[in-house]
């Protein structure tokens, strides 16, 4: 994920290290602090690999500062990582919105349907904090508040969001039609 987040807020424009470190903390949660031990040595790593570019500037105290630029070998990273989401990516919430931050860089619809359609499929599988065995509980299930409490979130939650999957795909495929027709 601290790849997809640098490589996502760099193709938006140039920055600085720690512009770019506050954007991604803000998008990751405050509870989730990236350190500059984390940051920048994957910067370094994307660097290396040619993905993105350093620049020495001054800095506003007298001290240099590096901006930092998504180069064309890392917007192409960008976009595959992206087109080829999968597995935790799909499946834990956090990363998710961090893949849905970005997914409007993929230019092809038919490639952010895919990765909407992946995650829909996720989230309509039978799934549970809690079993019985196998079995997932479900809030009527379970006696203890809390638990109950954290079974009935969950549900809004993953309802809220089917619902807005399934609207946004029923959208995008109107959306195609009319531009098919007005083609024609």
């Amino acid at each position: 994920m601290i790849e997809l987040m640098i490589l996502g807020f760099l193709a938006e424009r140039p920055q600085h290290g720690y512009e770019l470190r506050r954007r991604m903390e803000q998008l990751h949660g405050y509870a989730r602090t990236i350190s500059d031990g984390t940051l920048y040595p994957a910067i370094a790593r994307l660097a290396k690999a040619g993905l993105v570019r350093r620049a020495t500037e001054p800095g506003s105290a007298g001290a240099p500062r590096q901006t930092l630029t998504i180069t064309d070998a890392g917007r192409a990273r960008l976009l595959d990582r992206l087109r080829q989401v999968d597995g935790h990516d799909i499946t834990d919430g956090s990363r998710f919105f961090v893949v849905l931050s970005f997914l409007s860089l993929l230019p092809d619809r038919a490639e952010r349907d895919a990765v909407l359609r992946r995650r829909l499929d996720y989230l309509e599988q039978p799934a549970s904090f809690f079993y019985d065995g196998d079995r997932p509980l479900r809030a009527a299930d379970v006696a203890d508040p809390y638990r109950r409490g954290i079974l009935l979130s969950a549900r809004a939650t993953s309802r809220a969001e089917r619902t807005w999957i399934r609207e946004l795909l029923d959208d995008t495929t109107r959306q195609d039609d009319t531009t098919q027709k007005a083609a024609r």
